[in-house]
């Protein structure tokens, strides 16, 4: 589905706007500090309810206001028109930290409801933390793959942390028996092996779509992933939990569990990806992994003749690539047929790199004002 209309109020820098008759392809320039991540932020707060620059919950909204607000109207490419095949999207959140969702008038309780309807992936500047930093972006991209493709991985995912937090709970304040103790162990063991089984499963699938996107982009035929899924895999998750019960005291959390697992990028499958390649060619990477959920997503949804489809945010693409990758990047999702929101300084950077630029619509952004250019 396509972001057809959108409007955002009380966000940073922005002033109050409403943007209508969206593109395929919208392109957002403006000199640095404009408010285009901005924008780029309000469309990600409508899919997520959260931001991508900050977790504080209440920095978004601009230092003048006491709550920001945006909607969304979303619709199948082939039914603009059409009003019935329309879905509505809203969020509020106040300096108090009230939150509302609405989705077609409807109030709903949990994000989750956000992400299912409108899917959305992230390339922006820190995206190289992916491969650079911890292992919880790399595990947060398996999962919402997973979460876009097997409907009971969600069910799953919120039993294990449930189990998860009952057993570090008493692991810090040692309140439970030893029948008690035994019971969380295998409730925690059940959710987790599920939650692992729905991961595997899925990079299974992902990993050649990956393999075929990246092949269009650069060559790196060593480039290899591998999955590690928290603990020994050699041993039962049950055993290994029971056989550290005192080390885990110690610690006062779980150290063993498919909340530490981890999406590893490597060349020649020893060498970590990141201390190896250049900074463009990370992009290239972080790109392709993106852009193969996408295809991934998208095969499964015309499989069941569903219409959800990944909505792109690129900020600041011609930042660490040259023209011939970027053009390939356009590309890749000019295929795809997904909406993209992108973001650049000078738009002729981006003039040669799309195919159909009757698609494709510019907007300015200067001082917190959008304008949509001829």
């Amino acid at each position: 589905m396509f972001l057809n209309r959108f409007s955002v109020t009380g966000i940073r820098n922005l002033h109050p706007v409403t943007l209508s008759n969206l593109s395929q392809v919208n392109v957002f320039y403006g000199l640095n500090g404009s408010g285009k991540t901005s924008l780029l932020e309000a469309i990600f707060l409508l899919g997520l309810g959260r931001s991508f620059r900050t977790g504080r919950m209440d920095t978004p909204i601009a230092y003048h206001q006491s709550e920001y607000i945006v909607f969304g109207e979303l619709s199948r490419e082939e039914d603009l028109d059409d009003t019935k095949a329309k879905v509505t999207l809203g969020l509020s959140r106040k300096r108090t930290g009230e939150l509302s969702i609405r989705i077609n008038g409807q109030n709903v309780q949990t994000a989750s409801a956000l992400a299912e309807t409108m899917p959305l992936q992230l390339i922006n500047p820190d995206s190289f933390r992916f491969l650079e930093g911890g292992p919880k972006a790399r595990r947060q991209f398996l999962d919402w793959g997973v979460f876009h493709s097997e409907p009971r991985f969600f069910q799953a995912w919120k039993r294990m942390q449930r189990a998860l937090h009952q057993r570090n709970s008493w692991l810090r304040h040692a309140t439970l028996d030893r029948s008690q103790q035994e019971v969380w162990n295998h409730e925690f063991s059940l959710a987790s092996l599920e939650v692992d089984t729905y991961r595997k499963n899925y990079l299974e699938v992902f990993r050649p779509v990956f393999e075929q996107v990246l092949a269009h982009l650069i060559d790196l035929k060593d480039l290899q992933l591998s999955y590690y899924q928290g603990w020994d895999k050699d041993r039962s998750l049950q055993t290994v939990l029971e056989s550290s019960i005192q080390r885990d005291r110690m610690a006062g959390y779980t150290q063993a569990g498919p909340q530490r697992a981890d999406l590893r990028i490597r060349m020649s499958g020893v060498y970590d990806a990141v201390d190896i390649i250049s900074r463009g060619q990370q992009k290239l990477i972080i790109s392709a992994l993106r852009i193969a959920q996408g295809y991934l997503l998208r095969a499964k949804q015309d499989e069941a003749a569903a219409n959800k489809r990944c909505i792109y945010l690129i900020d600041d693409l011609p930042s660490e690539l040259d023209s011939y990758h970027q053009k390939a990047i356009c590309q890749l999702l000019e295929q795809l047929k997904c909406q993209v929101f992108i973001t650049c300084i000078d738009p002729t950077s981006l003039k040669n790199c799309w195919m159909d630029t009757a698609s494709l619509s510019k907007f300015h952004v200067k001082q917190g004002y959008i304008s949509q250019q001829p």
